[in-house]
């Protein structure tokens, strides 16, 4: 079936934050000037998702379609689009829209842009059976994931290359700490094993299914937030949203070391003596991401390769997926398939 043979389609939209995402059918999205028709085949499920659904971020555009990790095949192009092709397989990350022109956009920062839109937030994303995107921020999947199922491939689209991002924000460090070990860390885990460089892991103190995936993946040492490392780290990329790792994870921190924040949202961080900061150590955020990042960390995944666990959902089953992810229920990450 193709997008001329048919008018309308299934998706899930938020209302409302706080309320439960709703099965609709709405008419198929055109793809406008300069944009990409897609039918998806399988959209990631986000913990951004999730700070969506709560009210956490501000300004939506309601009601929205969410979903950032999406990947598809190819079903129009709008005028002015080349360098793609009807039936080619491409992917959509968070990052949906940027003016192009402020000085972040001219120096390669887009990821700054302050008049940037994002996928499943301000832009109808990928909990639907069609989506459109802005052609300039769709990466193409056909020659550089071989044989990889969209299935595998939907949480390279975010949790895959945020993490990226965090660990280059983070610099050539060798012994690096990871805090939260959910979608994003199962992904980057590979990523050090294959560098050569030691990880250790911290998890919510008892949570044994995540530390012993934590080890099957390479981990030098697997703890509890409550524990200490047995030695010094010299980064840390904190995937989970608790602004009390900051604190925790800088006493870890040997001198010159980077804290890599590496959620859009994060609870407060708390205060915390000047001495546990002094000796260069860094604490840093991290925005989005560029399409140089998706270029180089879509290429390097096929070579290593990165393997991601993921548990199916069906479309009609998004808020069952979205209440596994907020239980900390999954090792891995769920993808929606429509």
């Amino acid at each position: 079936m193709i997008a001329s043979a048919i008018s309308h389609m299934r998706a899930i939209r938020l209302h409302r934050p706080g309320e439960p995402l709703r099965l609709e059918r709405l008419p198929i999205p055109a793809a406008g000037p300069g944009q990409i028709q897609m039918r998806v085949e399988a959209c990631g499920v986000c913990r951004t998702d999730l700070h969506l659904i709560d009210g956490e971020l501000p300004d939506p555009a309601l009601p929205i379609v969410p979903g950032h990790e999406i990947v598809g095949r190819i079903t129009a192009l709008g005028v002015g689009v080349g360098g793609f092709f009807i039936g080619q397989r491409v992917g959509v990350p968070w990052l949906g829209w940027t003016c192009g022109r402020c000085r972040f956009c001219a120096s390669g920062r887009e990821n700054l842009c302050d008049s940037a839109r994002f996928t499943g937030y301000q832009i109808d994303g990928g909990y639907a059976e069609y989506s459109v995107a802005d052609a300039r921020y769709c990466f193409p999947l056909t020659s550089a994931t071989g044989e990889v199922t969209a299935l595998e491939l939907a949480p390279l689209l975010c949790a895959g290359l945020i993490g990226y991002r965090a660990l280059r924000l983070a610099g050539d460090t060798k012994i690096v700490g990871i805090y939260g070990f959910g979608a994003a860390a199962h992904i980057i885990a590979q990523v050090l094993r294959h560098q050569g460089r030691r990880f250790h892991v911290f998890t919510r103190p008892g949570d044994v299914a995540s530390q012993d995936f934590a080890r099957s993946l390479g981990a030098a040492w697997v703890g509890g937030t409550d524990q200490t490392p047995p030695e010094a780290l010299d980064s840390a990329l904190i995937f989970a949203p608790a602004g009390e790792l900051v604190p925790l994870a800088l006493r870890h921190m040997d001198k010159g070391g980077c804290v890599v924040c590496a959620g859009i949202h994060m609870s407060d961080i708390p205060a915390f003596p000047y001495a546990d900061l002094w000796g260069e150590r860094t604490i840093r955020s991290v925005a989005n991401l560029t399409r140089a990042d998706g270029l180089a960390f879509l290429d390097l995944a096929p070579k290593i390769p990165v393997h991601t666990r993921v548990a199916p959902f069906p479309l009609e089953q998004a808020n069952e997926a979205l209440a596994c992810l907020r239980a900390g229920g999954l090792q891995g990450a769920a993808v929606l398939v429509p």
